[in-house]
Protein backbone atom coordinates (compact mmCIF):
# COMPACT_ATOMS: atom_id res chain seq x y z
CA UNK A 1 0.00 0.00 0.00
CA UNK A 2 1.10 3.17 -0.79
CA UNK A 3 1.77 5.65 2.13
CA UNK A 4 0.33 9.18 1.17
CA UNK A 5 1.08 10.75 4.80
CA UNK A 6 4.67 11.91 4.31
CA UNK A 7 3.69 13.69 0.68
CA UNK A 8 3.68 17.68 1.51
CA UNK A 9 0.45 19.25 -0.17
CA UNK A 10 2.54 22.25 -1.72
CA UNK A 11 4.03 20.21 -4.07
CA UNK A 12 0.71 18.45 -4.80
CA UNK A 13 -0.70 21.99 -5.61
CA UNK A 14 2.31 23.13 -7.58
CA UNK A 15 2.56 19.54 -9.86
CA UNK A 16 -1.06 20.18 -10.49
CA UNK A 17 -0.61 23.62 -11.49
CA UNK A 18 2.43 22.44 -13.55
CA UNK A 19 0.06 20.04 -15.12
CA UNK A 20 -2.44 22.37 -16.19
CA UNK A 21 -0.47 24.87 -17.57
CA UNK A 22 1.23 22.45 -19.81
CA UNK A 23 -1.53 20.49 -21.09
CA UNK A 24 -3.39 24.62 -21.67
CA UNK A 25 -0.46 25.03 -23.49
CA UNK A 26 -0.52 22.51 -25.74
CA UNK A 27 -4.27 22.23 -26.55
CA UNK A 28 -4.92 25.45 -27.17
CA UNK A 29 -1.58 26.60 -29.50
CA UNK A 30 -3.93 27.09 -32.02
CA UNK A 31 -5.96 29.48 -30.53
CA UNK A 32 -3.89 33.37 -30.15
CA UNK A 33 -4.52 34.39 -26.83
CA UNK A 34 -5.78 37.73 -27.83
CA UNK A 35 -9.02 35.53 -28.55
CA UNK A 36 -8.74 35.07 -24.53
CA UNK A 37 -8.09 38.89 -23.61
CA UNK A 38 -10.33 40.03 -26.00
CA UNK A 39 -13.29 38.27 -24.21
CA UNK A 40 -12.39 39.44 -21.22
CA UNK A 41 -12.21 42.55 -21.98
CA UNK A 42 -15.80 42.24 -23.51
CA UNK A 43 -16.72 41.23 -20.15
CA UNK A 44 -14.71 43.90 -18.64
CA UNK A 45 -17.30 44.63 -15.35
CA UNK A 46 -18.46 41.29 -14.71
CA UNK A 47 -14.52 40.02 -15.28
CA UNK A 48 -13.62 43.18 -12.43
CA UNK A 49 -15.73 42.17 -10.29
CA UNK A 50 -14.91 38.36 -10.03
CA UNK A 51 -11.35 39.55 -9.92
CA UNK A 52 -12.17 41.56 -6.43
CA UNK A 53 -14.49 38.83 -5.10
CA UNK A 54 -11.67 36.33 -5.27
CA UNK A 55 -9.28 38.88 -4.01
CA UNK A 56 -10.86 39.37 -0.96
CA UNK A 57 -11.33 35.70 -0.19
CA UNK A 58 -7.41 34.75 -1.19
CA UNK A 59 -7.19 38.07 1.40
CA UNK A 60 -9.03 36.57 4.42
CA UNK A 61 -7.66 33.27 3.60
CA UNK A 62 -4.20 34.99 3.77
CA UNK A 63 -4.76 37.17 6.72
CA UNK A 64 -5.03 33.70 8.45
CA UNK A 65 -1.77 32.01 7.08
CA UNK A 66 -0.12 35.26 7.99
CA UNK A 67 -1.34 34.61 11.51
CA UNK A 68 -0.06 31.31 11.50
CA UNK A 69 3.04 31.98 9.97
CA UNK A 70 3.80 34.57 12.17
CA UNK A 71 3.26 32.92 15.60
CA UNK A 72 5.15 29.93 14.01
CA UNK A 73 8.28 32.30 13.29
CA UNK A 74 8.05 33.79 16.71
CA UNK A 75 8.72 30.43 18.11
CA UNK A 76 11.02 28.64 16.23
CA UNK A 77 13.66 31.26 15.57
CA UNK A 78 13.85 31.20 19.44
CA UNK A 79 16.28 28.53 19.24
CA UNK A 80 19.23 28.21 17.98
CA UNK A 81 20.54 24.80 16.62
CA UNK A 82 24.10 25.51 18.06
CA UNK A 83 22.99 25.61 21.65
CA UNK A 84 21.45 22.58 23.50
CA UNK A 85 19.01 22.45 26.04
CA UNK A 86 18.92 20.11 28.89
CA UNK A 87 15.65 19.26 30.72
CA UNK A 88 14.11 16.69 33.19
CA UNK A 89 13.53 13.35 31.38
CA UNK A 90 9.67 13.53 30.03
CA UNK A 91 9.24 17.10 30.66
CA UNK A 92 7.71 18.96 27.74
CA UNK A 93 8.65 22.77 28.99
CA UNK A 94 10.79 24.35 30.55
CA UNK A 95 8.03 24.73 33.09
CA UNK A 96 7.67 21.40 34.09
CA UNK A 97 10.79 20.57 34.55
CA UNK A 98 13.64 20.90 37.38
CA UNK A 99 16.93 20.63 37.74
CA UNK A 100 19.48 20.37 40.65
CA UNK A 101 22.23 23.00 41.18
CA UNK A 102 24.34 19.62 41.56
CA UNK A 103 23.48 18.33 38.26
CA UNK A 104 23.96 21.95 36.61
CA UNK A 105 27.85 21.64 38.42
CA UNK A 106 28.36 18.05 36.83
CA UNK A 107 27.05 19.22 33.29
CA UNK A 108 29.48 22.32 33.71
CA UNK A 109 32.32 20.29 34.22
CA UNK A 110 31.96 18.23 30.95
CA UNK A 111 34.50 18.39 28.33
CA UNK A 112 33.28 20.11 25.15
CA UNK A 113 31.86 23.15 26.24
CA UNK A 114 32.75 26.72 24.62
CA UNK A 115 34.46 29.16 27.02
CA UNK A 116 32.20 32.42 28.10
CA UNK A 117 34.13 35.79 28.04
CA UNK A 118 34.77 35.41 31.77
CA UNK A 119 36.58 32.12 31.23
CA UNK A 120 33.98 30.05 32.71
CA UNK A 121 32.08 27.42 30.53
CA UNK A 122 29.23 28.64 28.51
CA UNK A 123 26.57 27.54 30.66
CA UNK A 124 23.50 29.31 31.44
CA UNK A 125 21.53 27.36 33.94
CA UNK A 126 17.91 29.03 34.01
CA UNK A 127 14.43 29.26 35.53
CA UNK A 128 11.10 29.48 34.39
CA UNK A 129 7.79 30.38 36.24
CA UNK A 130 4.60 32.09 35.60
CA UNK A 131 3.44 35.58 36.83
CA UNK A 132 -0.27 36.00 36.17
CA UNK A 133 -0.39 40.07 35.32
CA UNK A 134 -3.30 42.13 34.76
CA UNK A 135 -3.33 42.27 30.33
CA UNK A 136 -5.03 45.30 28.83
CA UNK A 137 -8.03 44.75 27.61
CA UNK A 138 -8.16 40.98 29.90
CA UNK A 139 -9.20 42.06 33.25
CA UNK A 140 -8.77 38.73 34.28
CA UNK A 141 -5.34 38.64 33.19
CA UNK A 142 -3.01 36.47 31.59
CA UNK A 143 -0.07 33.79 32.28
CA UNK A 144 3.57 35.22 31.37
CA UNK A 145 6.82 33.82 31.52
CA UNK A 146 9.33 35.35 34.07
CA UNK A 147 12.88 33.83 32.83
CA UNK A 148 15.18 33.95 35.79
CA UNK A 149 18.92 34.37 33.93
CA UNK A 150 22.47 34.85 34.81
CA UNK A 151 24.80 37.43 32.48
CA UNK A 152 25.60 34.12 30.45
CA UNK A 153 22.00 34.26 28.87
CA UNK A 154 22.52 37.31 27.35
CA UNK A 155 26.14 36.36 26.05
CA UNK A 156 24.48 33.44 24.45
CA UNK A 157 21.63 35.20 22.85
CA UNK A 158 23.40 37.77 21.52
CA UNK A 159 20.06 38.91 20.08
CA UNK A 160 18.46 40.36 22.85
CA UNK A 161 19.44 43.50 23.24
CA UNK A 162 18.24 46.68 26.24
CA UNK A 163 15.65 49.09 24.31
CA UNK A 164 14.64 50.79 27.26
CA UNK A 165 16.31 51.67 30.40
CA UNK A 166 19.26 49.45 32.02
CA UNK A 167 19.99 46.07 32.86
CA UNK A 168 19.02 44.64 35.73
CA UNK A 169 21.25 44.44 39.04
CA UNK A 170 22.09 40.73 40.26
CA UNK A 171 20.57 40.07 43.40
CA UNK A 172 17.68 42.57 43.58
CA UNK A 173 14.25 42.44 42.55
CA UNK A 174 14.64 44.12 39.42
CA UNK A 175 12.73 43.38 35.95
CA UNK A 176 13.65 43.50 32.53
CA UNK A 177 10.38 43.36 30.79
CA UNK A 178 10.73 42.59 26.92
CA UNK A 179 8.68 45.70 24.92
CA UNK A 180 6.16 44.12 23.80
CA UNK A 181 5.00 42.88 27.12
CA UNK A 182 5.39 46.25 28.36
CA UNK A 183 2.75 47.58 25.84
CA UNK A 184 0.46 44.74 26.20
CA UNK A 185 -0.13 44.56 30.22
CA UNK A 186 -0.62 47.19 32.76
CA UNK A 187 2.33 48.55 35.14
CA UNK A 188 5.37 47.18 33.18
CA UNK A 189 6.75 50.45 32.10
CA UNK A 190 10.31 51.49 33.16
CA UNK A 191 9.93 52.41 36.31
CA UNK A 192 6.34 50.94 37.72
CA UNK A 193 6.65 48.56 40.68
CA UNK A 194 3.97 45.86 41.20
CA UNK A 195 3.32 43.27 43.68
CA UNK A 196 3.13 39.44 42.81
CA UNK A 197 3.11 37.11 45.64
CA UNK A 198 5.13 38.98 48.91
CA UNK A 199 7.32 40.16 47.02
CA UNK A 200 7.56 43.98 45.10
CA UNK A 201 9.69 43.91 41.97
CA UNK A 202 10.89 47.02 39.76
CA UNK A 203 10.59 47.75 35.91
CA UNK A 204 14.33 48.81 35.23
CA UNK A 205 14.14 48.29 31.69
CA UNK A 206 12.87 47.03 28.00
CA UNK A 207 14.09 44.71 25.74
CA UNK A 208 13.84 43.25 22.12
CA UNK A 209 14.91 39.99 21.28
CA UNK A 210 14.63 40.14 16.94
CA UNK A 211 11.26 38.79 16.85
CA UNK A 212 11.52 35.41 19.09
CA UNK A 213 9.61 34.14 21.86
CA UNK A 214 11.64 35.44 24.33
CA UNK A 215 9.59 39.01 23.48
CA UNK A 216 6.64 37.57 25.32
CA UNK A 217 8.60 37.15 28.56
CA UNK A 218 10.36 38.99 31.55
CA UNK A 219 13.94 38.56 32.57
CA UNK A 220 15.12 38.72 35.98
CA UNK A 221 17.89 38.17 38.44
CA UNK A 222 18.13 34.11 39.07
CA UNK A 223 19.10 33.86 42.34
CA UNK A 224 16.69 36.67 43.61
CA UNK A 225 14.05 34.99 41.25
CA UNK A 226 14.32 31.32 42.88
CA UNK A 227 14.57 33.12 46.47
CA UNK A 228 11.33 34.89 46.00
CA UNK A 229 9.68 32.19 44.69
CA UNK A 230 10.81 29.76 46.76
CA UNK A 231 12.50 27.64 44.00
CA UNK A 232 15.85 25.40 45.15
CA UNK A 233 16.20 23.99 41.50
CA UNK A 234 16.44 25.11 37.87
CA UNK A 235 14.08 24.51 35.18
CA UNK A 236 16.45 23.90 32.44
CA UNK A 237 20.67 24.42 31.40
CA UNK A 238 21.47 26.20 28.17
CA UNK A 239 24.84 24.59 26.78
CA UNK A 240 27.09 26.07 23.73
CA UNK A 241 29.67 23.21 22.42
CA UNK A 242 32.48 23.86 20.98
CA UNK A 243 31.97 22.11 17.46
CA UNK A 244 28.98 19.60 16.47
CA UNK A 245 30.87 16.37 17.05
CA UNK A 246 31.51 18.11 20.57
CA UNK A 247 27.34 18.51 21.03
CA UNK A 248 26.89 15.03 20.13
CA UNK A 249 29.47 13.61 22.40
CA UNK A 250 27.69 16.05 25.17
CA UNK A 251 24.54 14.44 24.36
CA UNK A 252 25.45 10.92 25.27
CA UNK A 253 27.28 11.81 27.78
CA UNK A 254 24.59 13.67 29.64
CA UNK A 255 21.74 10.96 28.72
CA UNK A 256 23.66 8.13 29.87
CA UNK A 257 24.82 9.95 33.17
CA UNK A 258 22.63 7.96 35.42
CA UNK A 259 22.75 10.87 38.70
CA UNK A 260 21.68 13.39 35.91
CA UNK A 261 18.48 11.64 34.53
CA UNK A 262 17.98 14.70 32.12
CA UNK A 263 17.12 14.89 28.18
CA UNK A 264 19.07 16.66 25.68
CA UNK A 265 18.22 18.57 22.61
CA UNK A 266 18.76 20.69 20.17
CA UNK A 267 17.57 24.48 21.17
CA UNK A 268 16.08 24.66 18.06
CA UNK A 269 14.21 21.52 18.32
CA UNK A 270 12.89 22.70 21.40
CA UNK A 271 11.19 25.20 20.31
CA UNK A 272 9.88 23.23 17.63
CA UNK A 273 8.24 20.68 19.58
CA UNK A 274 6.39 23.73 21.15
CA UNK A 275 4.42 24.52 18.23
CA UNK A 276 2.47 21.61 18.56
CA UNK A 277 0.74 23.72 21.71
CA UNK A 278 -0.43 26.22 18.52
CA UNK A 279 -2.20 23.27 16.70
CA UNK A 280 -5.51 25.15 17.71
CA UNK A 281 -4.11 27.67 15.22
CA UNK A 282 -2.76 25.61 12.91
CA UNK A 283 -6.68 23.81 12.74
CA UNK A 284 -8.31 27.31 12.56
CA UNK A 285 -6.24 28.31 9.77
CA UNK A 286 -6.90 25.00 7.56
CA UNK A 287 -10.62 25.43 8.12
CA UNK A 288 -10.45 28.92 7.00
CA UNK A 289 -7.76 28.15 4.29
CA UNK A 290 -10.10 25.35 3.20
CA UNK A 291 -13.60 26.92 3.05
CA UNK A 292 -11.81 29.95 1.36
CA UNK A 293 -10.71 27.83 -1.56
CA UNK A 294 -13.82 26.22 -1.83
CA UNK A 295 -15.45 29.93 -1.98
CA UNK A 296 -12.78 30.66 -4.68
CA UNK A 297 -13.69 27.91 -6.12
CA UNK A 298 -17.21 28.66 -6.69
CA UNK A 299 -17.18 32.00 -7.38
CA UNK A 300 -15.29 31.29 -10.49
CA UNK A 301 -17.64 28.29 -11.48
CA UNK A 302 -20.31 30.94 -11.60
CA UNK A 303 -18.34 33.56 -13.33
CA UNK A 304 -17.39 31.36 -16.14
CA UNK A 305 -21.34 29.72 -16.20
CA UNK A 306 -22.42 33.15 -16.62
CA UNK A 307 -20.05 34.18 -19.31
CA UNK A 308 -20.30 30.72 -21.12
CA UNK A 309 -24.44 31.26 -21.40
CA UNK A 310 -23.73 34.06 -23.79
CA UNK A 311 -21.20 32.48 -25.81
CA UNK A 312 -22.10 28.96 -26.62
CA UNK A 313 -22.85 29.98 -30.17
CA UNK A 314 -19.47 31.32 -30.19
CA UNK A 315 -17.75 28.15 -28.92
CA UNK A 316 -19.33 26.37 -30.92
CA UNK A 317 -18.49 28.06 -34.26
CA UNK A 318 -14.98 27.66 -33.16
CA UNK A 319 -15.27 23.36 -33.12
CA UNK A 320 -17.89 24.10 -36.51
CA UNK A 321 -14.46 25.24 -37.79
CA UNK A 322 -11.74 22.36 -36.67
CA UNK A 323 -11.12 23.09 -33.22
CA UNK A 324 -11.59 19.99 -30.70
CA UNK A 325 -13.42 19.48 -27.52
CA UNK A 326 -9.65 19.70 -25.66
CA UNK A 327 -9.02 23.11 -27.21
CA UNK A 328 -12.54 24.40 -26.26
CA UNK A 329 -11.98 23.09 -22.80
CA UNK A 330 -8.63 24.58 -22.81
CA UNK A 331 -9.48 28.07 -23.63
CA UNK A 332 -12.09 28.62 -21.40
CA UNK A 333 -9.76 27.28 -18.54
CA UNK A 334 -7.17 29.52 -19.70
CA UNK A 335 -9.76 32.63 -18.94
CA UNK A 336 -11.05 31.06 -15.79
CA UNK A 337 -7.01 30.62 -14.47
CA UNK A 338 -6.04 34.15 -15.89
CA UNK A 339 -8.83 35.87 -13.87
CA UNK A 340 -8.32 33.87 -10.65
CA UNK A 341 -4.86 34.78 -11.32
CA UNK A 342 -5.43 38.61 -11.36
CA UNK A 343 -7.70 37.93 -8.10
CA UNK A 344 -4.47 35.96 -6.12
CA UNK A 345 -2.45 38.88 -6.75
CA UNK A 346 -4.83 41.79 -5.75
CA UNK A 347 -5.56 39.72 -2.68
CA UNK A 348 -2.03 39.91 -1.76
CA UNK A 349 -1.96 43.28 -2.43
CA UNK A 350 -5.22 43.40 0.26
CA UNK A 351 -3.68 41.42 2.30
CA UNK A 352 -0.57 43.34 2.80
CA UNK A 353 -1.87 46.30 5.52
CA UNK A 354 -1.83 43.34 8.35
CA UNK A 355 1.85 42.41 7.96
CA UNK A 356 3.86 43.21 10.86
CA UNK A 357 0.70 43.80 12.83
CA UNK A 358 1.53 42.31 16.20
CA UNK A 359 -0.54 40.33 18.37
CA UNK A 360 -1.26 37.68 20.61
CA UNK A 361 -1.89 34.05 21.56
CA UNK A 362 -1.71 31.49 24.21
CA UNK A 363 0.91 28.27 24.20
CA UNK A 364 -1.20 25.75 25.18
CA UNK A 365 2.34 23.96 26.10
CA UNK A 366 3.70 26.51 28.47
CA UNK A 367 0.33 27.56 29.20
CA UNK A 368 1.80 31.37 28.91
CA UNK A 369 0.95 34.40 26.31
CA UNK A 370 2.95 34.40 23.09
CA UNK A 371 3.44 37.84 21.38
CA UNK A 372 4.13 37.95 17.62
CA UNK A 373 3.07 39.56 14.20
CA UNK A 374 1.38 38.70 11.52
CA UNK A 375 4.29 37.53 8.33
CA UNK A 376 2.55 38.12 5.21
CA UNK A 377 6.32 36.65 3.44
CA UNK A 378 7.01 35.93 0.14
CA UNK A 379 5.78 32.33 1.05
CA UNK A 380 2.73 32.98 2.54
CA UNK A 381 2.44 35.18 -0.43
CA UNK A 382 3.25 32.66 -3.59
CA UNK A 383 0.97 30.16 -1.55
CA UNK A 384 -2.08 32.22 -1.63
CA UNK A 385 -1.64 32.85 -5.31
CA UNK A 386 -0.82 29.30 -6.12
CA UNK A 387 -4.57 28.14 -4.20
CA UNK A 388 -6.22 31.54 -6.21
CA UNK A 389 -4.97 29.90 -9.57
CA UNK A 390 -5.58 26.14 -8.67
CA UNK A 391 -9.41 27.04 -7.79
CA UNK A 392 -9.57 29.11 -10.54
CA UNK A 393 -8.51 25.83 -12.97
CA UNK A 394 -10.58 23.46 -10.93
CA UNK A 395 -13.71 25.87 -10.99
CA UNK A 396 -13.14 26.56 -15.16
CA UNK A 397 -12.80 23.14 -15.88
CA UNK A 398 -16.98 22.24 -15.11
CA UNK A 399 -17.98 24.92 -17.04
CA UNK A 400 -15.62 24.04 -19.96
CA UNK A 401 -16.68 20.72 -20.24
CA UNK A 402 -20.55 21.78 -20.09
CA UNK A 403 -19.62 24.44 -23.03
CA UNK A 404 -17.66 21.41 -24.76
CA UNK A 405 -20.31 18.33 -24.46
CA UNK A 406 -23.01 20.48 -26.16
CA UNK A 407 -24.00 19.58 -29.75
CA UNK A 408 -22.79 22.28 -32.01
CA UNK A 409 -26.36 22.38 -33.88
CA UNK A 410 -27.86 22.88 -30.48
CA UNK A 411 -25.46 25.65 -29.67
CA UNK A 412 -25.25 27.63 -33.01
CA UNK A 413 -29.07 27.60 -32.79
CA UNK A 414 -28.53 29.80 -29.30
CA UNK A 415 -29.88 33.71 -29.39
Amino acid sequence: MINLSGINPWIVIGTIIAVAVIWMLVVIRRIPFAYNSGNLKARRVSTALSVLGIAVVIAVMLSMMALDNGVTKATLSSGSKDNLLAMREGAEAELSSWISKDAAHIIRTLPGIAKATDGGPLVSPELVILFKLPRKGAPKGANVTVRGVSHTAFEMRPYVKVASGRMFRPGTNELLVARRVSERYDNLKVGDTFQFGPNVWTVCGTFDAAGTAFESEIWADLDYLGQARKREMYSSILIHPIDKQAATELATTVKNDNRLKLQVRTEYQYYADQTGGLMGIRILVAIVRSFMVLGAMLGTMTTMFSAIASRKRELATLRALGFNRRTVVGTVIVESAFVALLGGVLGVLLALPINGMSTGTTNWTTFSDLAFNFNVDTVVAAKGIALALVAGIIGGIIPAIAAARTPITAALREI
